[in-house]
This record gives structure tokens, C-alpha cells and sequence, in this order.
């Protein structure tokens, strides 16, 4: 591990982690928006078309089929950066890990207290009587994923055009507030509101690991542009 950094979860023990698509990607779940990312997919719409609420209604089996496809992936596993975030909220350092990913790596890992701002694949809800579904009965249904009493089964993601569970966003902010080291990792900060939520940051280091340049660059005690499983190894 890069040794400031080192040094900085070494003398802290209220660290919160903000963690992007980077941080799945080194477990082999596509970015959306890298050049072998979802965007670059070749289906009859965008992608972002597709997960959006309003075609997820007019179009349920065409939405199912891609997200099948291409939003579900059982075999990943966690990374060196899922592991190490695991490892430092047991040693009582971490005290939170808020994540734009939508599948449950963190959890695997060992992370306990983990908000997800945009869901997860691994719980589904009917959209008639609330009953609970697991990622198993999407993956291994025929068509759209139905309940028993007939209902649609819907992924617990936040869909385009649909708002950040507000209760997520609230203990996110608190989380933030109150912490004295944040890190942010594998995230460009180009999706709003997630990416606002940096700004609510009050404590004496902010760190940015991301392989490329980010618009906070210049606000960080400590930028390091690499892959965050390799800094985290």
C-alpha cells in the first residue's frame, strides 16, 4: 500500500470510503462508461435507455433480457480493495463503506455496514405485494421474473429517472460529516447527486484513488492514479 496513505488509515479510526465503479471493474464487472464498458454494447437502445423506469414499464422482457445479460454477475469476486475496506472496518477504522456499485462485492467481503446509493441485484421486490426475491429467482426465471400472486418482480436498483433512496443519502451525509479521513475510490464524481455527497466532507484528509484525473483533484491531501485493487494490495 502507497505509504501516506498508509500513514493516514494508520493515525485515524473514523474513515468512511466512497467507492465508484473502479472498485468492481478489477473484479471483472464492466464500467458503463470505459471504452469495453455497458455504453459500448450493441443493443437495439442505449443502455441507459434500457435501465430507465419508464422503459423497465413499457418494455419489461427486452429490460429483463439485457439486465440479465449484462447487469448480473455471480461469478466476480471481491478484490484486494473489497477485502482491505472488510478488514479495516473489523480492526474498527472504517466505519462506513457508501458505494455506487450495484452488486454486493462489499457484503461479500466481509463489510458490514455498507449503504448502497444505487441498490443492489441481489434483492428484487414484487411490485404488487412487496414479497422478497433473491438474484437466483431473476437469473434462473423464463422471460420477466413473476411472483406468486402474479405480480412483476422488480430489481431493488435505482433505475435512470428514479431518486436515491433519501433515507441512503441521509446516513450517507452523516457518515461523511462526521468523518475525519475520506476516501474516495474508483470514481470519476460525474454522477450527481452521488458525487455531491464529497462536498458534505469536513475532516482533515480527503483521498482520491482513480486511475485517471478527477474535478476534485486539487481539494485532495492525497491523489493517487492507479488501479485502487493494486493501492489497496
Amino acid at each position: 500500500m502507497n505509504q501516506d496513505l498508509q500513514n493516514i488509515i494508520e493515525e485515524s479510526d473514523n474513515i468512511v470510503f466512497f467507492g465508484g465503479a473502479g472498485v468492481s471493474t478489477e473484479s471483472g464487472i464492466p464500467d458503463f462508461r470505459s471504452v469495453d464498458g455497458l455504453y459500448s454494447t450493441t443493443y437495439k437502445y442505449p443502455p441507459e435507455t434500457i435501465i430507465s423506469h419508464s422503459f423497465f414499464v413499457r418494455n419489461t422482457s427486452e429490460f429483463y433480457d439485457f439486465y440479465k445479460n449484462k447487469m448480473i454477475f455471480l461469478d466476480a469476486l471481491p478484490n484486494q480493495a473489497h477485502i482491505k475496506l472488510a478488514e479495516l472496518e473489523k480492526r474498527g477504522k472504517l466505519k462506513c463503506v457508501i458505494t455506487q456499485n450495484i452488486d454486493g462485492l462489499h457484503q461479500e467481503a466481509g463489510s458490514k455496514n455498507v449503504l448502497e446509493l444505487h441498490g443492489s441485484v441481489r434483492r428484487n421486490y414484487c411490485m404488487k405485494c412487496g414479497k422478497f426475491y433473491d438474484v437466483y429467482s431473476i437469473v434462473n426465471s423464463k422471460g420477466v421474473p413473476k411472483c406468486q400472486c402474479g405480480g412483476t418482480i422488480k430489481p431493488d436498483v435505482v433505475l435512470y429517472e428514479e431518486s436515491l433512496d433519501s433515507e441512503i443519502l441521509e446516513k450517507s451525509v452523516e457518515y461523511i460529516e462526521k468523518a475525519d479521513v475520506l476516501i474516495v475510490g474508483g470514481t470519476s464524481l460525474v454522477v450527481y447527486p452521488a458525487a455531491g455527497l464529497i462536498n458534505y466532507f469536513k475532516g482533515k484528509k480527503l483521498v482520491l484513488i482513480n486511475k485517471s484525473s478527477t474535478s476534485l483533484d486539487k481539494r485532495a491531501d492525497l491523489v493517487i492514479c492507479d488501479n485502487i485493487g493494486k493501492v489497496f494490495q
